[in-house]
């Protein structure tokens, strides 16, 4: 069995191979990237992951960085997990990376623009307006999202996997902005399920441990009508 280590910080994509390491049973540890004290910009931190980002995540002392390349190497490292369906071929296994990509590429910079709209204009005006076009480039996005979940409990029908985790985590970063999602009632249907899986309660538990933790040193980063800002 590797030995795991997951660089984490509360709330962010991390959740999603946090998810992943659960849903596998193995043995991890978590290092705690405290983005308030700027720690992700750090010369240790950057020597593992010199994008500055979390995830990163350590197998056997070396780093992988990037949830489409985190979750792949997972799903295929442990195929009884069952963390993505079984592939008979390239194509299918093409399908799938599409559908990762989909996550960490389109839908996750349009997740950044509505949750933190200060880091790409400095006044009040323009970040209404980036919060305002990245609404109305998410919506016809979960459209196609709520759509295909009409068709069954998860992303790919009767079975669950990693995936369903991806699009949660974008759900939850999207439903704690002024973002009406009141329209996509299959999305909203698939975060009350997704939260009764085991691994996910135990992910979560994980998560407002983590932010427990950095809230009782002053750390904590939370959000105001204006973004993120670090908790006084």
């Amino acid at each position: 069995m590797p030995t795991f280590t997951l660089y984490f910080a509360p709330d962010t994509c991390a959740r999603v191979p946090l998810i992943a390491l659960e849903e596998i049973g193995c043995p991890y540890n978590i290092e705690i990237i405290a983005f308030a004290k700027g720690q992700h910009r750090s010369p240790e931190y950057l020597a593992l992951n010199p994008k500055g980002k979390v995830p990163t995540l350590i197998v056997d002392g070396r780093p992988l960085t990037e949830n489409v390349a985190i979750l792949t190497w997972l799903a295929q490292t442990f195929p009884d997990a069952g963390l993505l369906p079984k592939i008979t071929g390239d194509f299918e296994q093409a399908h799938i990376l599409a559908d990762l990509a989909f996550c960490a590429s389109g839908l996750h910079p349009i997740v950044t623009r509505l949750r933190i709209p200060q880091f790409f204009c400095d006044t009040p005006e323009g970040q209404a307006r980036v919060f305002a076009m990245a609404e109305a480039a998410m919506r016809p996005n979960f459209a196609v999202i709520d759509q295909r979940l009409s068709k069954g409990e998860w992303w790919y029908g009767d079975r669950w996997s990693i995936v369903d985790a991806y699009i949660n985590w974008i759900w939850f970063r999207v439903a704690g902005t002024s973002f009406d999602v009141s329209d996509f009632p299959n999305l909203g249907r698939h975060d009350a399920s997704l939260k009764e899986r085991p691994s996910v309660q135990r992910a979560l538990a994980v998560n407002q441990e983590v932010a427990g933790k950095l809230a009782a040193l002053g750390l904590a980063i939370k959000f105001s009508g204006a973004g993120a800002v670090a908790a006084p």
